[in-house]
């Protein structure tokens, strides 16, 4: 019965998680449909079926822009209903996708925006500088050590695609190369900015830089190709993001900026990825700014680099996306403090030199870094990525994933770079050597300390073995051995799109984590890292045989992980980490050990 009980439990959360994933995969807004004909259906039968929706569903789709026709992409309004509709219909038999055109939109953190502008007054005199005046202001390139960058290079010849509001060419980008780009959301070449925020964030990719005026940009001798697919209010539609990427890779853009987000996954806006990708494209995403365990759309997919977000002392902000997806962390903002650009005030529609926050700023000094890396020789996206995670100032406790391979660091990024270009062995070295050939890296983006725990379950069973009463040993005293030297493990930091974390949290630690890990700070450490667990299990557990043979292998379990933890990384709260640490840890471990040979020898006397 107890088996029964199980599996039906087991069962009901796996059905659970299907259910939520179902329901991630299909959250978000929209107001309209896409229709993605087979590119080998003939225009003939296109046509047929387009008059048959008109007669059967008093529809009309139509091309999405005039860049649709090869990709025989049509739009409707519909909703929900419709939706499950034309799914159903023999419709599906002539398309590669027929889903929801949700609306992604700028993340919402950067909609409340700094409009006071910069003292004009204020300069900066350091001698390794550019003489823009207010640089001093740009605390976030100072944090991606730019100017060792731009000793050696400054993106010269590479093409960044922002994928955007627009761009508008305020004075502070008037000496930064622009390319022809297109506005997708009223159809036509101009791509101006009526909101905001695409220049603020062309200008961190590529701002006019050593001009006597405003600020600095990452690559600024990088050009800007100017794609519009956001309304002024900050919304746009996947059609048209899909179609802005595609574009850009038709005309030779290196690098795509999307500083932008939603909730839908999208088999077109995926097609559309993998093509640019395949035409040696690097697309750089924001993570997503609502604080949720892991990047939004489009930010989640393989081929695009998610961007988190740390403020100036290199924290989390408060506001970023973590965990699934987050690839790297680089300057956002957040707990006060903002990234500098000037870009356009929407109410005036003229310049100003403004502070927002969010991973929609975090994402374009990725990009820019990302020109750089491109200008120096290296170029296919999957070698560009890795000279970026290879070079960040690496963040050694990270059990949630804050910021994925590390913090951006723009001159060690161009130094690796500079070296040549990466071979495959060269990668599989620097996986080897960094311990991501571990599949745990794969499941929560950090490296796994693995030794410590073999050597704590080994350090379990020889303390087992020293009171020979428990050999050979039996499920309840294995279970025990595991559950107090190290828990499992695998599962701590396991990533499940946007479920609950803490779960895995608690059955990835041992015992004497428990403290860290439920209240996630070390107030409890004392009490679980001592003996006082294992002593009220074991009087708990007496009087049933099985019941005290797992009370028995969780105190030598404890006792093993004390006694490792006091020589390789001693932390009490209160006690710090040295001696007074140790001490603590290596009596609380013997009397562990002591705990559970005084009940091995009960057990004796009674056989």
């Amino acid at each position: 019965m107890r088996k029964l009980l199980i599996l039906c439990l087991f069962c009901l959360g796996i059905g659970f998680a299907i259910s939520n994933f179902q329901g991630l995969a299909t959250k978000g807004e929209f107001d309209s449909l896409v229709i993605d004909f087979k590119e080998n259906i003939p225009a003939r039968e296109i046509e047929n079926q387009l008059l048959r929706l008109g007669t059967e569903y008093q529809i009309a789709p139509r091309l999405n822009s005039q860049f649709s026709q090869a990709e025989h992409t049509y739009t409707v309004k519909g909703d929900r209903a419709l939706l499950d509709k034309l799914r159903a219909s023999s419709l599906s038999q002539d398309t590669e996708a027929i889903e929801p055109n949700y609306i992604y939109s700028i993340p919402p953190e950067t909609l409340a925006k700094d409009l006071d502008a910069i003292d004009p007054n204020q300069t900066y005199n350091a001698t390794t500088a550019p003489n823009d005046p207010q640089y001093s202001k740009q605390w976030h390139l100072h944090n991606i050590n730019i100017e060792q960058a731009w000793a050696e290079n400054r993106g010269k010849g590479i093409v960044v695609a922002v994928i955007d509001t627009g761009v508008s060419k305020v004075p502070d980008l008037d000496q930064t190369e622009f390319v022809e780009g297109y506005d997708f959301v009223n159809d036509k070449v101009n791509a101006d900015d009526d909101n905001g925020h695409g220049t603020h964030v062309a200008g961190t990719v590529a701002q006019s830089t050593n001009n006597n005026y405003g600020v600095a940009g990452v690559a600024y001798e990088a050009k800007i190709m100017p794609l519009k697919v956001l309304s002024a209010a900050g919304g746009g539609t996947i059609t048209d993001i899909a179609e802005a990427i595609r574009f850009a890779a038709d005309n030779k853009a290196d690098v795509i900026n999307m500083s932008l987000g939603g909730g839908g996954e999208s088999q077109v806006m995926k097609e559309a990825i993998e093509y640019a990708y395949n035409k040696g494209v690097v697309i750089v995403a924001a993570a997503g700014n609502e604080n949720n365990n892991s990047a939004s759309y489009p930010a989640r997919y393989a081929r695009v680099i998610s961007v988190a977000a740390i403020d100036a002392k290199g924290e989390k902000a408060e506001f970023s996306n973590y965990g699934a997806g987050v690839d790297i962390s680089a300057p956002g903002g957040g707990h006060g403090t903002k990234i500098w650009q000037e870009t356009i005030d929407p109410e005036t529609n003229q310049p100003i030199i403004s502070g927002f926050q969010g991973t929609s700023m975090a994402a374009p000094h990725v990009a820019g870094v990302a020109a750089l890396i491109k200008s120096t020789g290296v170029t296919a996206p999957d070698e560009v990525l890795a000279v970026l995670q290879q070079s960040v100032r690496k963040i050694e406790v990270d059990p949630q994933n804050y910021y994925g391979a590390g913090h951006l660091d723009a001159s060690a990024a161009v130094k690796l770079a500079q070296k040549g270009k990466i071979t495959f062995n060269d990668f599989f070295r620097w996986l080897r050597d960094n311990g991501y050939l571990n599949l745990r890296f794969w499941i929560d983006g950090g490296a796994v300390a693995l030794l410590p725990k073999v050597a704590m379950v080994l350090g379990s069973y020889l303390l087992a073995f020293l009171i020979r009463n428990y050999l050979p040993f039996g499920l309840p005293l294995f279970s025990g051995l595991i559950a107090g030297s190290s828990g499992l493990f695998f599962l701590k930091g396991l990533y499940i799109f946007d479920l609950p974390q803490a779960p895995f949290r608690v059955l990835g630690s041992s015992i004497p984590e428990l403290g860290n890990a439920i209240a996630g700070n070390s107030i409890l450490n004392p009490v679980f890292a001592s003996v006082l667990i294992p002593l009220l299990l074991l009087v708990v557990c007496w009087s049933v045989p099985s019941a005290k043979s797992f009370a028995v292998g969780t105190s030598l379990g404890v006792a093993a992980c004390l006694l490792v933890s006091a020589v390789i990384a001693p932390h009490v709260w209160l006690l710090g980490d040295g001696g007074l640490a140790r001490g603590f840890l290596v009596v609380n471990g013997l009397l562990c050990f002591g705990l559970a040979r005084f009940a091995a020898r009960g057990d004796s006397q009674t056989v």
